[in-house]
């Protein structure tokens, strides 16, 4: 059974906003229903842009194979620093599950899908506030 260390965010994503007792169900929920040892939760930090957390778990040793993301959305937005950090994960043998979206990251293969996905989620979010405009 994969251990797997839940990961949550005490800050918006992405123009969203979901409460920590929420996120933590939704990962929990996520493995007991895919037969994986859920882990307690840690929180990211609340500042802009910080990973500290998330850094920490990926070093984590041996005593996790997974990470479960709430979102594949609280990944980083910085293009470059997002990439490398899923190859680190990779590199590093370990298993993401982004449990709200039902995705799975384990290989190269994976993380061009994850981003492709992320970088339309981006554009779209601009162009919904785009077009918003257009109707005053």
């Amino acid at each position: 059974m994969i251990k797997v260390r839940g990961y949550m965010f005490s800050r918006n994503f992405m123009g969203e906003r979901v409460p920590q007792h929420i996120q933590n169900n939704i990962i929990r929920n996520y493995c007991i229903q895919n037969d994986l040892h859920y882990m307690l939760s840690a929180v990211e930090y609340a500042m802009k842009d910080c990973y500290l957390i998330l850094n920490e778990i990926i070093k984590e040793r041996n005593k996790i194979k997974g990470i479960g993301f709430y979102s594949l959305f609280q990944l980083p937005e910085d293009n470059n620093y997002r990439i490398n950090l899923l190859k680190e994960i990779i590199k590093r043998k370990k298993t993401v599950f982004f449990c709200t979206e039902g995705l799975i990251l384990r290989n190269n293969n994976d993380i061009r899908r994850i981003n492709t996905i992320w970088l339309i989620k981006k554009k779209l979010d601009y162009c919904l506030k785009d077009f918003s405009l257009l109707k005053k």
